[in-house]
């Protein structure tokens, strides 16, 4: 069953656990759900707007296409899950602990995550424009179409990353950790010949 247009604004419902819940174009503006737990619930086109998610725990839940505006973040989990489309601002994540998700087609313009965890996770045509990703751990990330520019990479830890050259050549990169190829790949896209 799942429930459309519901209005849960204002909703004070910290610490529920929903298991198997769908929900379309609902409304949780202002909702109090902090320390809430969701395993295997749909969110297509929800508005999370100034909801307080912090200490919350996500596993393998989904959350489509949705609105995350100045939400309350802090000391979340969530894990094997899938943020595909949805659209951050001025959030406030840290810790925000998330592991085995996919972030394709967000936005997570201006984030603010710097030393953030995102090892492995999909993070492809993201719009990661002037985030903040210092010092964040990023091996194995997936970051191919990523919109990167002006986006702070310095000091990260980009070791076994997908980037493609434009990522290579937008983002702010001083003191990134990255492997052998990744190197190559940036001095090409740097328009620089490597010879043997």
């Amino acid at each position: 069953m799942t429930e459309r247009d519901e209005d849960y604004r204002d909703a004070v419902l910290p610490g529920m656990v929903w298991t198997d819940r769908h929900f379309e174009r609902c409304t949780f503006v202002e909702a109090d759900l902090r320390g809430m737990v969701t395993k295997g619930c749909t969110f297509t086109d929800c508005d999370f707007t100034r909801t307080d998610l912090g200490e919350s725990k996500h596993s393998s839940t989904a959350f489509r296409n949705c609105t995350f505006r100045r939400t309350t973040l802090t000391e979340s989990e969530f894990a094997a899950c899938s943020l595909i489309g949805s659209t951050f601002v001025e959030c406030r994540f840290r810790p925000w602990k998330i592991a085995d998700t996919d972030l394709t087609l967000a936005s997570l313009t201006e984030a603010a995550l710097r030393k953030t965890t995102l090892a492995g996770l999909r993070l492809r045509e993201t719009n990661l424009i002037g985030a903040d990703l210092r010092d964040a751990d990023l091996r194995g990330t997936d970051l191919r179409g990523a919109r990167l520019h002006e986006t702070k990479l310095d000091g990260a830890d980009l070791r076994g990353a997908k980037l493609d050259a434009t990522g290579l050549t937008h983002a702010k990169l001083a003191g990134a950790l990255v492997d052998l190829d990744t190197a190559v790949a940036f001095a090409a896209a740097h328009g620089l010949r490597i010879e043997p």
